[in-house]
């Protein structure tokens, strides 16, 4: 699995430092810091549904939109998307000021239950595990219908990867394709600041990451699955 990917290396060696400090980014505690870039792009390959909040004439705007990483443009890589052309974010957003695109990886609710300090002093209490990363960058519109039809095929492939017999862009008549691209306008992002957070129990002794531990896999369920994987390559680092 891609988390287990992430978790293998999360810890290795976390000293790059992917934004200049005096930018105002989300609040993140040291042991909660995951600079560095090949994390935070294996996390947006494997959740490409961004949040992309813009800055528009009538204040903050969000939009929910999948986007392709490049990696090797830029030096924190480069995002491309696309969202229909009645949507007003592709013209009506501030030139001048960055936007930004968050991509959240696994998340799970951590009952204080779980905790083995509880039955030695009750000084417990709940909290939610997460690791996410946000994409500050320079947002460009492609008003290009010759540049979509290779994008949407490049993102098709990216997302039918894991099936057996993936559905490709071709597949659906020219025609129709066609009509829909016309509907489209792409935007691209190239990155200017990266920072992500891996809030994964790294602040609990070791008795309570290994009750954590247990405690998500006993959920069974994907995401507290890979939320486990987190905590143990956190826990295996101390």
């Amino acid at each position: 699995m891609v988390y287990s990917r992430i978790a293998d290396s999360q810890f290795a060696n976390p000293s790059l430092h992917t934004g200049a400090p005096h930018h105002t980014i989300m609040y993140i505690p040291k042991q909660f810091d995951e600079p560095r870039i090949e994390v935070l792009h294996e996390l947006i390959r494997a959740r490409p549904l961004s949040t992309l909040v813009t800055l528009s004439s009538g204040g903050l705007n969000a939009n929910h939109i999948p986007l392709l990483l490049s990696a090797e443009a830029g030096p924190f890589g480069t995002l491309h998307g696309h969202v229909a052309r009645a949507n007003p974010v592709w013209q009506d957003f501030r030139k001048e000021v960055e936007v930004l695109a968050i991509f959240h990886g696994p998340e799970a609710y951590i009952t204080p239950n779980w905790y083995a300090t509880k039955a030695e002093t009750g000084k417990v209490v709940p909290t939610w595990n997460y690791a996410v990363a946000h994409a500050y960058g320079t947002l460009r519109i492609i008003d290009d219908a010759s540049w979509l039809p290779a994008h949407l095929a490049a993102l098709t492939a990216h997302n039918e990867a894991a099936f057996p017999a993936p559905w490709q862009f071709s597949d659906a008549p020219h025609d129709y394709t066609e009509k829909l691209i016309g509907a489209l306008v792409g935007i691209e992002i190239v990155i200017t600041r990266l920072s992500g957070k891996w809030k994964v129990s790294q602040n609990q002794p070791a008795q309570n990451q290994a009750t954590v531990i247990e405690g998500l896999r006993a959920q069974g369920d994907e995401e507290s699955l890979a939320m486990a994987a987190l905590v143990e390559a956190g826990k295996t680092a101390r």
